[in-house]
């Protein structure tokens, strides 16, 4: 297999390049900051287009986890690995030795995890040729479950900040992305009474939302133009746009997607929209949190876990409030909050 690492690679401490053309194996795992300790990020199994698409998208992922990590207050810094193949076609063992192989080569700069096209089984087969792994079916498992009820708990804080009430009986919800996360979102939603609209681009995940859930289907394209109180971003990143903002009739944006914003500039055309658009790496760091606690050195809790993720409610109060008061963008809000800890650390 072939290993190339890049050291102090545009701002980030390490980017590293794997191929095994053998298994037709190719990942790239970036390490952006490990100032308040080693990187923590989840791995991504995804069918890019190109090599240049994987990296942007590796690149912004691992800086969004940084920031995660540290409004979350762990002690842990950003990384996040991707591997270029189709989740549902492309896995094998040989595959995950091979990346086990690239995450090995960083040394315990980086702890992997789960992402999207990969399940806690695949990290489990990763964990037999490397210590580096978090988030294991025996330990802390799904992370999901966790991530929903972070993004369900944050929602209802915009909720407040936005009508005065954090109710969501009623309220229409427009869900794009039905995957582990979309699901266990679904069930609090649709437990709270909250009217749901769904899409997603697999046929089976649509089927069961609407037989579960009594969600409403509307295609891909036409989750951008549904008329609802909350839009929630579940699947991919980059869906917040100049061509897809103009487009939304939402008052709030909260959802577990990653780097929702294709750029910072996007948050300023959601502001002028009168959109309150609740961080993304504020809102979805359930997940995280629940990862993180393999890594304490007391022993995985999950009361402990529960208990941290529900301080996402205040953390969001705190980022809107902030916006508001500094007459800046939720998103540079999060980042300042986020930037606080690493800051500190230097000093």
């Amino acid at each position: 297999m072939e290993i190339v690492k890049k050291e102090n690679y545009q701002g980030y401490e390490t980017v590293l390049f794997a191929t095994d053309k053998k298994t037709n194996f190719k990942a790239i795992i970036a390490v952006h900051s490990t100032v308040l300790g080693p990187a923590l990020g989840g791995c991504r199994m995804w069918f890019y287009k190109s090599d240049e698409e994987a990296l942007t998208d590796v690149l912004r992922l691992a800086e969004g986890m940084t920031y995660k990590n540290s409004a979350m207050g762990l002690n842990l810094g950003g990384g996040k690995a991707v591997i270029i193949g189709d989740p549902r076609t492309d896995k094998s063992s040989e595959l995950f030795a091979r990346f086990a192989e690239a995450v090995n080569a960083l040394g315990g700069k980086y702890y992997t995890a789960e992402d999207v096209g990969i399940t806690s089984q695949d990290m489990l087969e990763v964990s037999r040729h490397t210590p580096y792994v978090a988030g294991l079916p025996a330990k802390s498992g799904d992370p999901s479950p966790f991530t929903a009820f972070g993004v369900y708990t944050g929602m209802k804080a915009a909720l407040e900040y936005v009508f005065g009430d954090t109710s969501l009986k009623g309220k229409k919800v427009a869900v794009q992305g039905l995957g582990h996360v979309g699901m266990y979102l679904l069930e609090h939603l649709h437990q709270e009474g909250a009217e749901l609209i769904v899409t997603d681009i697999f046929e089976d995940r649509v089927a069961e939302a609407i037989k579960r859930f009594n969600a409403r289907f509307v295609q891909p394209e036409q989750i951008y133009d549904v008329k609802a109180d909350i839009f929630a971003p579940c699947a991919l990143g980059g869906i917040l746009n100049e061509n897809t903002i103009p487009r939304l009739k939402v008052k709030i944006v909260a959802g577990a997607a990653n780097n929702q914003l294709a750029k910072l500039e996007d948050g300023k055309l959601l502001a002028e929209r009168g959109i309150v658009y609740v961080p993304d790496f504020i809102i979805n760091g359930g997940g995280v949190i629940n990862v993180a606690e393999e890594l304490n050195p007391e022993g995985y809790d999950q009361n402990r876990v529960k208990a941290k993720v529900a301080t996402i409610y205040d953390k969001v109060k705190e980022v809107l409030t902030l916006s508001r008061e500094q007459k800046i963008t939720p998103q540079e809000a999060a980042i300042m909050y986020a930037k606080k800890r690493l800051l500190q650390r230097r000093a």
